[in-house]
């Protein structure tokens, strides 16, 4: 089982897929999970993306086979980022592709903020970057104290995956997921994020960002979405087309394909900035 113990109260857990030819030396994509879930969730990323790089998926302090912190454990995205470096240096990991889902993408906004030497690309699936003034996230918390993870997780599952609009298996599987985390963790770390507010943050992340959303779902509001995108100097958003809830759960696929996309895009500007440094005339697009 690949863990490795960052700090005297973090043992971390990961999971390291590399299906590339044993001759090339990939690049490196790390995938980090967002509250009360794993680096199980992005089972259905791995195939989609090992097969061309180096897939690192993360359990973070406190979730999935990671250890949990003891209590006065101070959370802050900026800890669970630099738990991400500890992570890249023990793996000597010098720069990483970096793909985060709902508050694992909050996290990795914190990370390119603060360390954006350690990137090539940053990608945030149905993320939020403002929690405070938001009321949901002090329900949600209310949901956890009264009645325990799982049933908040159930009472909140349609936002995830829709009913109607995917397996019940599948739904009934990430409910059971999410209900394994520590209560006390959740609780403590919704505590915590509904205080913050990454939006003074957000126009300083210099590295190129996908912004990823299903079209069709209740978390791609203006706010949320449109909003993050706008604030980012280099971001994109996609809105998947006939994809619902949470979208990088619905329609991992599609998903990879604007990623892959996206990427494209972003080799093809570091590709053509050297030659319009240098004078050369820069081509018109057809």
């Amino acid at each position: 089982m690949p863990t490795v113990k960052l700090d005297p109260t973090l043992e971390m857990y990961y999971e390291d897929d590399d299906y590339t030819d044993p001759w090339r030396q990939p690049e490196t994509i790390v995938l980090h999970h967002g509250n009360a879930k794993s680096s199980r969730l992005w089972y259905a990323w791995v195939p989609l993306l090992a097969r061309q790089y180096r897939v690192i998926r993360l359990d973070a302090r406190g979730f999935g086979r990671s250890s949990v912190p003891p209590e006065g454990y101070p959370w802050s995205l900026s800890n669970f980022a630099t738990d991400l470096q500890k992570l890249l240096d023990h793996l000597k990991l010098d720069k990483v592709h970096l793909i985060g889902e709902t508050v694992g993408g909050t996290i990795c906004l914190q990370f390119a903020h603060e360390h954006p030497e350690r990137l090539h690309s940053l990608a945030v699936c149905t993320s939020p970057y403002k929690f405070a003034g938001v009321g949901s996230y002090v329900t949600n918390r209310n949901q956890v104290m009264q009645e325990g993870v799982e049933a908040w997780a159930r009472k909140t599952a349609g936002q995830r995956l829709e009913p109607g609009k995917s397996d019940p298996a599948h739904r009934e599987w990430y409910i059971q997921q999410m209900g394994q985390t520590s209560r006390r963790v959740v609780l403590e770390t919704l505590a915590y994020l509904s205080s913050q507010d990454l939006s003074p943050i957000l126009p300083k992340i210099q590295t190129p960002t996908l912004v990823l959303v299903a079209k069709d779902s209740q978390m791609n509001s203006a706010e949320r979405a449109q909003g993050m995108a706008s604030l980012l100097p280099n971001g994109r958003l996609v809105e998947i087309a006939g994809a619902t809830g949470y979208v990088q759960h619905s329609a991992p696929e599609k998903c990879v394909d604007a990623w892959r996309e996206f990427i494209g895009r972003v080799s093809a500007a570091k590709a053509a900035a050297p030659a319009q440094s240098s004078g050369s005339p820069a081509r018109r697009a057809r």
